[in-house]
């Protein structure tokens, strides 16, 4: 005759065996349920005096991602914390936000974005504007970080500017430049 207790033992893992095949939880599925991804919640802030905001979708170039915010045009001249300043034709600022979502660092150089105007036209930069201003020429962007920042252009008094053309860097690894993202300004 075999032992009991052999007997009890095979027993109870077979009837544990059997009855973890048959669950009493509700069916799942294959594939997991998304979870929303929390978001931060910013509060709003007053557009600056004659700045128009600009509702531009983000536009990629390289490891830079980039958002248009605000415009404004026209401008004859501008105090700086000395002096102030005239323009030539007509002074332009694109207010942007620029952004390295990537893991490694990339530059972000202000002389590289183009004011793209009617006609096809571009200018760049007024780097004398840019450093009146206390704006950056050419900024290290680190891993995930994030600026708001304004782009002055000189422009002649007549030109209607139709959009930003913005350079980012180029992916860790590859030479030369970007070819650049073009961003409505209407």
């Amino acid at each position: 005759m075999r032992n009991p207790l052999i007997l009890f033992t095979g027993a109870v893992m077979t009837a544990a065996v059997l009855t973890g095949c048959t669950g009493t939880d509700p069916a799942r599925s294959a594939s997991p349920t998304a979870t929303p991804t929390p978001t931060y919640e910013l509060p709003p802030r007053p557009v600056r005096p004659s700045e128009r905001p600009i509702a531009a979708k983000p536009a990629n170039d390289g490891d830079t991602r980039f958002q248009v915010i605000g415009l404004q045009t026209g401008l004859s001249g501008f105090f700086g914390t000395h002096a102030e300043w005239q323009a030539k034709g007509q002074y332009v600022v694109v207010r942007i936000v620029v952004e390295n979502p990537g893991r490694a660092n990339s530059r972000f150089v202000a002389g590289r974005q183009k004011l793209v105007a009617a006609g096809g036209a571009t200018y760049t930069v007024d780097k004398f504007a840019q450093a009146i201003k206390r704006q950056p020429d050419t900024l290290p962007l680190g891993a995930g970080v994030r600026i708001e920042m304004d782009l002055w252009f000189d422009i002649p008094k007549e030109a209607k500017v139709t959009a930003i053309r913005l350079f980012g860097d180029p992916p860790l690894g590859v030479t030369g430049t970007t070819d650049g993202a073009e961003v409505p300004l209407s």
